[in-house]
């Protein structure tokens, strides 16, 4: 009820929102939702996929190493889709519960991984039934050596997807067009089984999507009740659209398929958690992760901050469960969502001894972001005081989007608005002994 009351009070407070035509988010005969994702390997591995309507019950993708020749495609190499079918009646629209509003689902989706490709290597592919296709859409695949790159990350989308979360995300395209990929970190939309805002999610990355893979995790959005039996005992089920259009790694908890995985890109390893549900279940499996990672750096990320950004939240369960693990594998930054409001901060080093022959002044133990690239906020909490890291940064009432780069031993951050001003931004220095410097820029 208290969700209820505030996604009210929130639209309100906006003009009234986009009114589609009934059938806007019905799929076709031709591909649509196009999506790339790492699943594997993303230097020599990616993976794409796509909705059709129900008649489509086959699909392929096709690939090439893209040249300035257009008969490139003439050399492309075809691979078989794997199709499901999304198939549900009477699936609630939560907000809307009160309407007896639902969704009744029944179409296709196609996945295709394509794979032995080169490292650092422009390609060109495309997806279809045979007769009906796509464009041809370029990606560059991964160095296979720890070159230099940037990705970009983004808080909650949610609301007024397709109005206003679709200048940000263009705007975070245009300053980083370079970038390797992006960075969910859940809430991709409001109301969890709702094809529509699906639809507007798609609509508003358009080609974007298509181009540039994403690595997301689910917010509490992406969890809701799927019939309406389901409301009163709130049995909550995560997103029936999520595990048909993403395909993602494989390497988590089986229970959280495509909810839980890690991705080593360049000698970054990335870990993907569910803040959600099987909190205990997951530590387990984190320090695994994290005892046997080889690379420089560890970036996690997932929805429900350890350190809030708002007034009146706070995550202690999640907190005691996960930071001593990302304490004690020096786990060096912490990116999230959830509380529509932006905050930075990170824990000093320098009373816990940790290091001979440092600057100890400086050294600094994890960095964890809170953002929200949508338009729905809440007031910045006052401070940190409650909490053992120094905040450094805090914001509300901002777009935001994130160009974090790493380089060798420096991590550079830079926050943006969604007219593209720089908002925060921060460096990490990495020292022989694995320990960070922060330096406030």
């Amino acid at each position: 009820m208290t969700l209820l009351l505030s996604t009210m009070i929130f639209a309100q407070s906006f003009p009234k929102k986009t009114e589609f035509d009934k059938n806007w988010s019905n799929p076709k005969k031709f591909p649509d939702h196009i999506l790339l994702n790492y699943s594997d390997d993303p230097a020599t591995t990616v993976s794409v996929t796509w909705r059709t309507s129900r008649e489509i019950n086959k699909g392929f993708g096709e690939i090439a190493e893209a040249k300035a020749d257009p008969k490139f495609v003439l050399e492309s190499e075809r691979f078989i889709a794997k199709t499901s079918n999304l198939r549900y009646s009477n699936v609630v629209n939560h907000y809307l519960n009160t309407k007896k509003s639902f969704n009744t689902l029944n179409h296709n989706y196609h996945s295709v991984t394509f794979t032995g490709l080169k490292p650092n290597t422009t390609y060109a592919y495309r997806v279809g039934d045979g007769e009906r296709w796509s464009e041809w859409i370029q990606f560059t695949t991964a160095h296979k050596t720890n070159e230099p790159f940037s990705f970009l990350f983004v808080g909650d989308a949610q609301n007024y997807i397709y109005d206003l979360w679709s200048r940000l995300i263009r705007e975070s395209y245009k300053k980083a067009p370079e970038a390797s990929f992006i960075l969910h970190a859940g809430d991709l939309i409001d109301d969890a089984h709702n094809e529509e805002e699906w639809h507007e999610w798609f609509a508003a990355g358009g080609w974007i999507h298509r181009t540039l893979p994403s690595l997301a995790v689910p917010g509490n959005h992406e969890y809701r009740p799927l019939y309406q039996k389901d409301i009163p005992i709130r049995k909550k089920t995560l997103s029936i659209q999520w595990n048909h259009q993403f395909t993602l790694p494989n390497n988590g908890i089986g229970e959280l398929l495509e909810t839980n995985y890690f991705l080593d890109y360049q000698g970054v390893r990335f870990i993907a958690l569910n803040s959600n549900v099987m909190i205990n279940e997951q530590m387990e499996w984190l320090e695994t992760v994290l005892k046997n990672n080889p690379h420089k750096w560890t970036i996690a990320f997932f929805h429900h901050p350890l350190y809030s950004a708002t007034t009146k939240r706070d995550y202690p369960e999640r907190r005691k469960r996960w930071k001593p693990l990302f304490d004690k594998y020096g786990v060096d930054l912490v990116l999230q969502g959830h509380d529509h409001a932006y905050a930075r901060g990170s824990e000093s080093l320098y009373e816990k001894n940790l290091i001979t022959g440092t600057n100890v002044k400086d050294a600094t133990g994890t960095v964890y972001v809170v953002s929200v690239s949508g338009p729905k906020h809440y007031d910045a909490k006052p401070n940190w005081d409650d909490y053992e890291p120094t905040r450094y940064k805090a914001g509300e009432n901002k777009q935001l989007f994130q160009v974090i780069s790493i380089d060798g031993n420096k991590l550079s951050y830079k926050s943006y608005t969604a007219i593209g001003d720089l908002f925060d931004s921060f460096e990490l220095i990495k020292n022989g002994n694995g320990i960070n410097s922060l330096i406030n820029n």
